[in-house]
C-alpha cells in the first residue's frame, strides 16, 4: 500500500506566487559586500589619516640651498640625505646629557630611475670637508665656509644645511630629507618583531647600554640602537667599524621588512607604518602619500638590488684622529649616482670575492705597540670588515700569516693581493670563513691602491650575512 508521502504528484505553484528567497539572498550580499566595502575604505581612510599625522615636517627652501644647486641629471630618479639625530633629552637622556643635537649618522639613499636598484651611502662623520656657507635659521647661527667636520653642518644650520653641505660636496641633487630620533629607531626594530645580527664575540658596553652573547641572536629595539651606536666594544673601536656594522644591521632590517613575515602581516605591518611615520621627520614634500606611492614602486625590488656603500676615505695626516676622502674613487661614486648608474656594474679592479665580504680577525704578533689598530684601518680603507684586534699570546712572530679554514679558502687571494707580504696558512679542522691575520716582524704594510680600482665604491648588497663568516 502506498503512503503517498513519496509518490504524491506536486502541487503546481503559479509564478507569480512563488518564493523569491533566492532574490533576497542576493540582496543581502550585495548589501553585504558594499558594506564591507565601505568598512575597508573607512579602515583605509582611517590608517591613512593616521600616518599622516604622524609625519613631522621642516620646510628647506631654495634660500637655504643657494642658486648653485646641482643639476636633476636624471630626471625620475630619487635621492634622499637620512640622518640619524643624536638628541640627548627626554627619554634619551639615559644615553648620556649632551645639550643640542647632532647627526650621529649620514646616509644618502639612491632609488634608480626604473626602482630596479637602490644605494645606500654612508659619509663618515669624522670627515674632514669644505663646508659651504649656511644662513642663520630657527635660532641657530648659520655657518661660515671653512674646513670642518662634516657634522658640524647641522649643528651650525640644521638639517638644511647639512643639504646643502652634501649637495655641494658631491654634486648630487638631493630630492627629500628623513630624520630619524633614538626612539623612533628602537620602535621601528619592535614593530617587526626584532632584528637578527651575528657577534662573532660577547660584548659588554656599559655606556651603550648593551650586554649581548656571541652568536647569531635577534636583538629588540633597545638592543639594537645600543649595537649600532656602541664603537669601543666592537672591532678595532673606529666609527668605520661602527658604520660597517651600521650598514649590515640596515641590511639585515631591509630584509625582514621586505620578506612575507611583514609583508604578509597586516598587523606587523601596520606596525611597521606607524612606527615609522612616528619616528621621522622630513621636508613637506616627502608625504605619507609619496611614502606610499614610493614603497609600491619598490615592490619588485629584491634584496641582493641594494647596495650600501661608504664614502672612500682614509686617515688624515693633518687632522689626526679625523678621515679624508680617497680621490678620484670618491669623486667617482658621486658621478655615478648623479647619473643614476650602478657602482656595481663598474669593470676593473674587481677580486674573486669582494673586499666587503671578507672578516677579518687582526693579532698583533709584533712588539710594535699599536700596530694591529693602525692596520684595521688600512684594511677598513679598503672596504674589509675587521671583527676583532688583539695581540699573539707568543711574541714575536718572524712571519705575516694569514690563517684560513676550507670554508674561506676562496677569500684568502682577495686579501693577499692587497698585502705586500704574508704567507697561507691553512686550518683543516676550522669552519670559520673568518680569515686570522697575525701580523710578524716581516710586516711590510699594504700595496699601494690603483687609482683605477673601483671595488671600493661597490660596498656589499642587502643580501650579506655577516654570520655566514663566523
Amino acid at each position: 500500500m502506498r503512503s503517498g508521502l513519496t509518490h504524491a504528484p506536486p502541487r503546481h505553484v503559479p509564478a507569480h506566487r512563488r518564493p523569491r528567497e533566492p532574490r533576497r539572498w542576493a540582496r543581502w550580499l550585495v548589501a553585504a559586500t558594499a558594506a564591507l566595502a565601505l568598512l575597508v575604505a573607512a579602515t583605509v581612510v582611517v590608517v591613512y589619516a593616521r600616518l599622516t599625522g604622524n609625519v613631522r615636517h621642516i620646510d628647506v627652501t631654495g634660500a637655504d640651498l643657494g642658486a648653485a644647486r646641482p643639476a636633476k641629471v636624471a630626471s625620475t630618479a630619487l635621492n634622499v640625505l637620512i640622518v640619524g639625530s643624536d638628541r640627548r633629552d627626554g627619554p634619551n637622556s639615559r644615553y648620556g646629557r649632551l645639550a643640542g643635537e647632532r647627526t650621529d649618522t649620514i646616509m644618502l639613499a639612491h632609488l634608480s630611475s626604473d626602482r630596479g636598484n637602490a644605494m645606500v651611502v654612508s659619509f663618515p662623520r669624522d670627515s674632514m670637508v669644505q663646508l659651504p656657507a649656511c644662513p642663520a635659521r630657527d635660532g641657530l647661527p648659520g655657518q661660515q665656509p671653512h674646513v670642518g667636520m662634516i657634522n658640524e653642518s647641522f649643528n651650525s644650520g640644521g638639517i638644511a644645511c647639512t643639504w646643502k653641505t652634501i649637495e655641494t660636496l658631491t654634486g648630487i641633487h638631493i630630492d627629500h630629507f628623513v630624520k630619524v630620533d633614538f626612539g623612533g629607531f628602537t620602535s621601528m626594530v619592535d614593530a617587526v618583531g626584532g632584528v637578527e645580527v651575528c657577534l662573532p664575540e660577547p660584548v659588554h658596553d656599559a655606556k651603550a647600554l648593551l650586554h649581548l652573547p656571541a652568536g647569531r641572536q635577534t636583538l629588540n629595539g633597545e638592543q639594537a640602537l645600543g649595537y649600532v651606536r656602541a664603537r669601543y666594544s666592537f672591532g678595532d673601536g673606529s666609527d668605520i667599524g661602527r658604520i660597517q656594522r651600521q650598514q649590515m644591521f640596515v641590511a639585515s632590517m631591509v630584509k625582514k621588512v621586505m620578506s612575507g613575515e611583514t609583508l604578509t602581516d597586516p598587523a606587523r605591518l601596520l606596525g611597521f607604518l606607524d612606527a615609522g611615520t612616528r619616528a621621522v621627520t622630513t621636508d613637506p614634500g616627502l608625504t605619507a602619500g609619496v611614502m606610499k606611492d614610493l614603497a609600491l614602486s619598490l615592490r619588485g625590488l629584491n634584496a641582493g638590488r641594494i647596495r650600501f656603500i661608504t664614502t672612500p676615505w682614509h686617515y688624515s695626516m693633518t687632522h689626526p684622529g679625523r678621515v679624508e676622502w680617497v680621490q678620484p674613487q670618491a669623486d667617482r661614486l658621486f658621478e655615478l649616482i648623479s647619473q643614476d648608474r650602478d657602482p656595481g656594474e663598474v669593470k676593473g679592479g674587481q677580486a674573486t670575492v669582494p673586499r666587503s665580504r671578507v672578516q677579518v680577525e687582526l693579532r698583533n704578533g709584533t712588539f710594535r705597540a699599536g700596530l694591529g689598530t693602525q692596520v684595521a684601518a688600512l684594511l677598513e680603507q679598503r672596504g674589509y670588515h675587521v671583527t676583532k684586534v688583539g695581540d699573539t699570546t707568543r711574541k714575536p712572530h718572524a712571519k705575516t700569516l694569514v690563517y684560513y679554514s676550507p670554508n674561506g679558502e676562496t677569500h684568502v687571494p682577495t686579501l693577499t693581493k692587497d698585502l705586500l707580504t704574508v704567507t697561507p696558512a691553512a686550518v683543516p679542522q676550522a669552519a670559520t670563513s673568518r680569515l686570522v691575520l697575525v701580523l710578524g716582524d716581516d710586516w711590510a704594510g699594504l700595496k699601494p691602491l690603483r687609482g683605477g680600482d673601483t671595488e671600493v665604491i661597490k660596498g656589499f648588497d642587502a643580501t650579506h650575512d655577516t654570520c655566514a663568516a663566523s
